[in-house]
């Protein structure tokens, strides 16, 4: 089978797949990226780049739009120099979220194409909105919708297309809904497991060993999207009202999703000035190897997890996966996985006394706690572990392939229950 990826940021979700594809002398595998780093035996990488930005005097509704284009064509010269070689892809898998599958189709026509639709932006009911204190304008309502535009056009193109969580699969238009299959990536919970014996050595020698009172945080950056205000004002209380405990925050500065502030500090920088802590007993552990995340989570006793309704982070599923008991907030798709009081704790996302009070639970009750930390677990196992996504994914790509799909779709009894979360 010949298969083409293409993702700026491969491998990214594409990883394992295209590591067992690669592996098949059976197989040509290719990949189409903006870097070229990847390093995955038996896959071709191929680097490209945009000619330029989109026109900064262009309507900001459609300034996107251009970038996606710009990409798109970028890729398409790619994909024309590989059909002049003789390349002809049985399938390609792409991410449609920067435009770079945009004119798959007007190359190679007679390949399957299998779209990964992270996310459908909305205008209600998700991101947009969801903080009552920012109500989007119309003039936001508009772009939202017209942010969809690469996204419609990528997703009609395709032959299926796969989403992560119900949630995500709910986001998109109804009448495209049959060409999604929901299948998660899949964690590595060979790795990310519990370890009763795990120590954590902080660079400057402080030991953290698992049994302690210690509250974790992790988000890829520190921002308002995973909750990081709402987490700092809830840190103030805990550790003021609970002097054994030391709380371990992994992320950077930056901003991954949302905007940055207009006064150019990060949202740590600001909410250290804002928030009165023990800093002797808070750590910001920045980005780490993923080893030493993983002990990060080993040796946690309760792990904060927030996020606006936006696209579900690994992270969770990881400290899940660890064993960890989960404070979480109670907004999709976080909903969709934690049961609350069965496999984790929900609290309210704005509410700092909430998350204080549920991480007050799951110190309190060590004993109480570990049922709920073993079925976080056996959640993961059951339905997120990487063996059992990734066999789901490639059996998946080669139905695409040969034109016969089976799509997984959620019962209307699972949707009805999502909806009253």
């Amino acid at each position: 089978m010949k298969v083409l990826f293409i993702h700026q940021n491969f491998p990214a979700q594409y990883r394992h797949i295209a590591t067992i594809l690669g592996q098949s002398p059976e197989n040509e595998v290719v990949a189409i990226a903006k870097r070229d780093d990847a390093n995955i035996p038996g896959v071709r990488v191929i680097k490209y780049a945009p000619k330029r930005e989109a026109h900064k005097n262009i309507h900001h509704y459609l300034r996107e739009m251009e970038n996606h284009v710009l990409h798109g064509q970028e890729v398409t010269r790619v994909m024309s120099e590989l059909r002049q070689q003789g390349f002809r892809p049985d399938i390609v898998c792409g991410h449609p979220g920067w435009g770079e599958t945009l004119y798959v189709k007007d190359v190679f026509p007679k390949a399957a194409l299998l779209t990964y639709c992270e996310f459908y932006y909305r205008g209600q009911g998700a991101d947009v909105g969801f903080d009552p204190k920012e109500p989007p304008t119309l003039d936001t309502l508009c772009r939202v919708r017209t942010k969809n535009t690469h996204l419609l056009l990528s997703l009609e193109a395709s032959d299926h297309g796969v989403v992560p969580t119900r949630w995500q699969w709910q986001q998109h238009p109804a009448e495209l809904r049959s060409k999604l299959s929901i299948i998660h990536d899949g964690i590595r919970a060979d790795i990310a497991k519990p370890d009763p014996a795990a120590r954590l050595i902080l660079p400057g020698g402080e030991v953290f060993a698992a049994g302690e009172e210690i509250v974790t945080y992790v988000a890829r950056n520190l921002e308002p999207y995973r909750g990081f205000p709402s987490f700092m004002r809830a840190a103030g209380l805990i550790l003021k009202r609970r002097p054994k405990t030391r709380i371990l925050v992994v992320g950077a500065d930056g901003v991954s999703y949302g905007g940055k502030r207009a006064d150019g500090r990060s949202y740590r920088e600001a909410l250290l000035e804002e928030v009165d802590l023990d800093r002797s007993r808070i750590h910001f552990l920045g980005r780490l190897p993923y080893d030493k995340f993983i002990q990060v989570l080993q040796v946690s006793a309760a792990h904060i997890y927030l996020t606006i309704p936006f696209v579900l982070s690994w992270s969770m599923l990881e400290a899940m996966s660890a064993g960890c008991l989960v404070v979480g907030s109670t907004t999709p798709p976080v909903a969709e996985v934690i049961r609350d009081g069965e496999n984790g704790l929900l609290v309210d996302f704005f509410d700092p006394e909430s998350i204080a009070a549920g991480v007050k639970r799951a110190l309190d009750h060590p004993d109480r706690m570990a049922g709920l930390r073993r079925k976080a677990r056996q959640t993961i196992m059951a339905k997120y572990e990487l063996n059992r996504c990734v066999e789901q994914q490639i059996a998946l790509i080669r139905q695409v392939a040969g034109g016969q799909v089976k799509v997984a779709r959620p019962s209307p009894k699972s949707l009805s229950k999502t909806r009253r979360r």
